[in-house]
């Protein structure tokens, strides 16, 4: 097997242009409020032609490692530029400090990560958080502080001028995070997403095993003082006393053995409210909610904290007792909407339903209707659904949602009457159908819709960007009794996970033909551009090619599934990696036309950052694939 992993640049260089402020990308989601917007501007639709590779930088995980290792991993980090270094992470959390412009090393921190761990989202690292301690000598060590999160549950402070572990920090600078029980086993519980540095403190969430056990490791959301490492806040999503459950809609007791819930996704702030936004997951486990009864508030919410004391301002459910792996999946992305009534601070989540939620920032209630609809009902036993979820009205759905036999897609009318027999045979009644001993057609898939490459706002043309994958996940629940013995009889693609304290284990599987393609027809991929003050879709085009899909292997336009979000930039050109073939590719942000499509060595599953550094625009993305 041939893994490549590598940070990839283009670079564009006009004469007599220079970098203004706010062209570099000091924060994982660009700002701290994660627009995933540049302000450079020398890339536009009629000079993006002129996009050359300016370097690569290969991070060193493969070298001596084996392919078993390797295939537990991904490169996902998105680089962060903050003064004059662009700042780096490895599958293994190792850091480096590059030259925005040559890529070259100026310093490398290697945590040594072990090996032999079983992380459950396998190893990785999607980003660091650079925080300035303006308190201290401008030459002073650990003034510029990088702080990382580690597939073994460390926060590590760095010197962001030498790569020096910050002595003040922790222990030697590194926190080793308490989950408070023993793992399943080691890597159980892990930190993927970047921390986010707000004030003086920096907050980390957490990336759980999922489908394991009712009582997993708790999704605590933990505040640290960014000089000492001190914990200065903790918050559990899931209630702590029966006065609180009660309040958070959970039955009387069921929270007590309840984990998950956790913020595995990106989070935001707003430093001058001195607010934390925390996307959180479903508890555990996913597929059967008989043991937790209720809504499950704080789970599967858009959360508010006060940053520095992890005090509760407000939450907002997405999804009311979440038996479908509907996670908040993405950073939520804040930004201000021009609106009749004037300027408005809102916070935008999309979600793996392919929904858009458009919340007030101050107060977390809806900038536009959302209303409560009846959903599909009759669970397995001892399963208590809730009978409405929330839809919001202004931005119509971005994915499809329904499937039925007629609809079914082939590469071959076999193929096709295949597909068709099996949606007629499992149960498909739109989104939120329940799973099912039958075998659920889950549509959107546990991928999404929208994922943790979340959206990318342009504030000025008030026009949010979002890729999106359509495919569909079969799920089934097999009795207890009935579990190893058909685990025993394991198909091709199929997952099983026991969901250990609960009466079903659960199979998952991509619903995919005979010939590995998927039952629903294309696209399977997309780039929409959505008007955020009227809600309309203003365009919609196909995202990847088969390039790198069996049985296909041909660049047929159909889109392919995507991991990584999207750049806007003043320039009016979106940029984006994400697919499963091997490309970065520039977008017209008017009309969505495909401009540019550069090559790379293998596929771009990230996010890029945009910046301009001494008269070049350059845009960096990982390319390393997962797995």
């Amino acid at each position: 097997m041939s893994v490549t992993r590598v940070f990839c640049a283009a670079a564009l260089w006009l004469l007599g242009a220079s970098a203004s402020h706010g062209d570099d990308w000091p924060h994982y989601g660009g700002d701290l409020g994660g627009q995933r917007y540049s302000r450079a501007q020398q890339i536009t639709p009629e000079t993006v032609g002129g996009l050359i590779r300016a370097w690569e930088y290969r991070t060193g995980d493969v070298a001596g490692r084996s392919p078993k290792v390797m295939r537990r991993t991904k490169l996902q980090g998105t680089p962060v530029l903050y003064g004059d270094s662009l700042y780096v992470c490895s599958a293994f959390n190792m850091v480096a400090a590059l030259d925005p412009a040559t890529g070259t090393e100026k310093w490398r921190y290697d945590p040594k990560v072990p090996e032999n761990l079983k992380p459950g989202n396998l190893f990785g690292c999607r980003g660091v958080a650079v925080w300035e301690d303006l308190g201290r000598p401008a030459d002073a060590q650990c003034r510029l502080r990088v702080f990382t999160g580690t597939t073994d549950a460390r926060i590590i402070a760095l010197d962001g001028r030498t790569g020096m572990p910050c002595e003040d920090f922790g222990t030697a600078g590194t926190v080793k995070i308490d989950i408070g029980m023993a793992e399943k086993w080691p890597g159980e519980f892990q930190i993927t997403s970047a921390p986010v540095a707000v004030r003086d403190t920096v907050i980390v969430g957490s990336a759980i095993s999922d489908n394991v056990r009712v009582e997993a490791p708790k999704g605590v959301v933990r505040g640290f003082d960014a000089r000492t490492g001190a914990l200065k806040w903790q918050f559990d999503p899931v209630p702590q006393t029966e006065e609180q459950a009660l309040a958070q809609g959970w039955a009387p007791g069921s929270h007590k053995p309840a984990g998950h819930a956790n913020v595995w996704a990106p989070m935001s702030a707003d430093a001058a409210r001195g607010l934390v936004f925390l996307p959180t997951s479903s508890p555990s486990p996913d597929f059967f909610g008989g043991l937790r009864a209720g809504d499950n508030r704080h789970a599967n919410s858009v959360v508010a904290l006060r940053a520095e004391t992890g005090e509760l301002v407000w939450a907002f459910q997405i999804v009311h007792h979440d038996v479908w792996d509907y996670d908040t999946p993405a950073q939520p992305t804040l930004t201000s909407l021009e609106l009749p009534e004037g300027r408005r601070d809102v916070v935008i989540q999309g979600t793996k339903q392919g929904l858009v939620f458009v919340l007030d920032r101050d107060t977390g209630k809806p900038v536009f209707p959302v209303e409560e609809r009846p959903v599909p009902q009759g669970g397995v036993a001892g399963e208590v659904l809730s009978p409405t979820q929330p839809f919001p009205t202004h931005i119509p759905p971005l994915v499809p949602s329904t499937i039925k036999p007629d609809d079914a897609w082939g590469l071959t009318p076999f193929d096709q009457g295949a597909c068709r027999d099996a949606i007629a045979n499992a149960r498909s009644e739109g989104l939120y159908t329940p799973p099912s001993e039958k075998g659920t057609l889950m549509y959107p898939f546990t991928g999404g819709g929208i994922n943790w490459g979340g959206v990318s706002v342009d504030p000025d043309r008030q026009v949010l960007y979002v890729n999106t994958s359509r495919m569909i996940h079969k799920i089934t629940l097999v009795p207890r009794d009935q579990y190893e013995s058909r685990k025993a009889k394991r198909r091709p693609l199929e997952e099983f996970a026991p969901q250990a304290g609960t009466p079903y284990g659960m199979i998952r599987e991509t619903f995919l033909s005979p010939l590995f393609l998927p039952c629903n027809p294309p696209p399977w991929g997309v780039l929409t551009a959505v008007d955020l003050k009227t809600g309309k879709r203003l365009w919609e085009s196909v995202l990847g090619t088969t390039e790198s899909l069996a049985p296909l292997a041909i660049p047929l336009k159909l889109g392919t599934p995507s991991l990584g979000g999207p750049v806007a930039t003043r320039g009016g050109v979106i940029f984006i990696g994400a697919t499963m073939d091997h490309y970065l590719r520039a977008f017209d942000a008017k009309s969505g036309a495909e401009l540019w499509a550069g090559a790379l060595p293998a596929p771009g599953i990230a996010t890029p950052s945009v910046y301009s550094w001494k008269g070049r625009q350059y845009v960096v993305i990982a390319a390393g694939g997962t797995g």
